[in-house]
């Protein structure tokens, strides 16, 4: 059933948690996320307060009437007794609340001229205390997108939440070295106007908050919730997107559920649902209202002076955008191996280092070869390190082996074979001339490309495609 999303008068926006680097929020232990085994465990049991406006919030009471035990348990090394709620926090990390800046910045907000940690309550066991502390940065933000502005109405320095480990009917367990990790909050407003939309939107915020030095990278440092509603529906919050192509899957599948439910005569209520693996979603809990917000005591107000945005504005970096623009132009690579390349480290690294080959084969070998073991070869290419690529291009530098011997040598490496340069010995181009020379006279009356076949799979992993072509175009005409 194909949607006219503007017909059911669908409404749509994002909200984008990016960890950032460096230490804690409100602490001075290292953003590490330890995997070492737990010398800390506490038991608690949470219970909800009335926010600013007097009310206990609807959704933090409905966790409270759960009763469960909550279980937490963590490494000393990333773990202190600001985490376990048995000391004050520390004044609000500095460099963390200038990486803050700076992205807002990058998104055409207003920074505010006094920064105030505010608690907001969450008693589902995420945050041993039973709030988050979460300090607005900026306002009245937007980006620009194919289908028009998308405003950004709040910008959040906020603590990351403990990660969940295992529930059981009467207990959760968290473990706590990612709780208090600086964790920055974009909010755009309801100008998305379709589920393809909603990805390019947060594709937009994504490549934004990848341009800034000390924000994470990898797996789980990033997340996106999505706000959505529809005419007579009611709006729904949905967490736990693994990556921004379900985005899209996810929304349609939310908007035809609530579409059902309507035509059946169901009443809906504001919730929060999960984003299941197979794109539908399932109920967490009521939707938060504004009580669950009230002021942190524990924190003095920061004051933010107009010179110093002033100075963070003079600094800000590039756009990875225009990184790509100019990884195109410098090394004549296509735009889909310059985005994959502008976050690979080793890149321009091997590029002045290899001076005998071309940016684009270095790129290729870097990007696209790993893909290409890992489906033709059922290989996990992610087991090549740095030193291996550097010691196959090496030989390829030194004229030692051919081009299209890469990928042979690589998959020797992820199989811990034993390399033996001399059955990938580059074939000269002396010797090559000849042997093009006497298969033209054997196999008379051939094209260009018979002959190359027959080449190429004499020589494989021996010789360049690109040459033998140049010297066939010489002799067949």
């Amino acid at each position: 059933m194909q949607l006219n999303y503007q017909e059911l008068g669908f409404k749509c926006g994002l909200e984008c948690h990016q960890q950032l680097e460096g230490k804690k929020l409100f602490c001075n232990c290292p953003t590490l996320n330890s995997d070492k085994e737990p010398d800390i465990k506490v038991e608690r049991k949470l219970k909800a307060v009335a926010g600013e406006t007097g009310d206990v919030d609807i959704a933090a009471e409905f966790e409270m009437l759960k009763n469960r035990k909550i279980i937490y348990q963590g490494s000393s090394e990333d773990v202190c007794l600001i985490e376990i709620d048995e000391s004050p926090p520390n004044p609000i990390n500095q460099q963390a609340l200038e990486t803050a800046i700076k992205i807002a910045l990058l998104l055409n907000a207003k920074i505010v001229d006094e920064i105030q940690v505010m608690r907001k309550t969450v008693v589902d066991g995420s945050n041993v205390s039973g709030f988050q502390r979460t300090a607005l940065v900026a306002m009245d933000g937007f980006i620009d997108t194919s289908l028009g502005k998308v405003k950004i109405p709040t910008i959040c320095l906020e603590e990351e939440a403990a990660q969940k480990l295992e529930e059981g009917k009467d207990f959760v367990k968290y473990r706590l070295d990612r709780l208090g990790i600086p964790l920055i909050e974009i909010a755009t407003s309801a100008d998305i106007k379709s589920p393809e939309h909603a990805k390019e939107v947060a594709g937009h915020i994504g490549m934004i908050l990848r341009s800034v030095e000390g924000v994470k990278r990898g797996l789980g440092t990033i997340r996106q919730d999505v706000n959505i509603s529809i005419r007579e529906g009611a709006r729904t919050e949905i967490k736990g997107f693994q990556d921004l192509k379900s985005i899209p899957k996810v929304i349609e599948y939310e908007v035809k559920r609530q579409l059902e439910a309507i035509k059946h005569g169901k009443k809906l209520e504001r919730e929060v649902r999960k984003a299941e693996p197979d794109f539908t979603t399932s109920f967490l809990r009521p939707l938060p209202g504004a009580a669950r917000l009230y002021p942190e005591t524990d924190c003095l107000p920061v004051q933010i002076d107009k010179k110093y945005i002033e100075k963070l504005k003079k600094s800000l970096p590039k756009l990875l955008t225009y990184k790509v623009e100019e990884f195109e132009k410098k090394y004549q690579i296509t735009k889909e191996l310059a985005k994959e390349l502008i976050e690979n480290e080793n890149f321009e690294q091997f590029v002045a280092k290899f001076d005998r080959i071309e940016p684009s084969t270095i790129a290729i070998t870097l990007i696209n070869i790993p893909k290409e073991i890992k489906t033709r070869f059922n290989l996990d290419s992610s087991k090549l390190k740095k030193e291996d690529f550097e010691e196959v291009l090496g030989y390829l530098n030194q004229g030692k082996i051919a081009k299209e011997a890469v990928i042979d040598l690589l998959v020797k490496k992820i199989k811990n074979e034993k390399i033996n340069l001399a059955e990938f010995e580059a074939v000269s181009e002396k010797d090559l001339e000849k042997e093009i020379k006497k298969i033209i006279e054997e196999k008379s009356g051939l094209n260009a490309s018979a002959y190359m076949g027959l080449i190429m799979a004499k020589h494989r992993g021996k010789i360049d495609g690109k040459k033998v072509m140049e010297l066939l175009k010489r002799f067949v005409k």
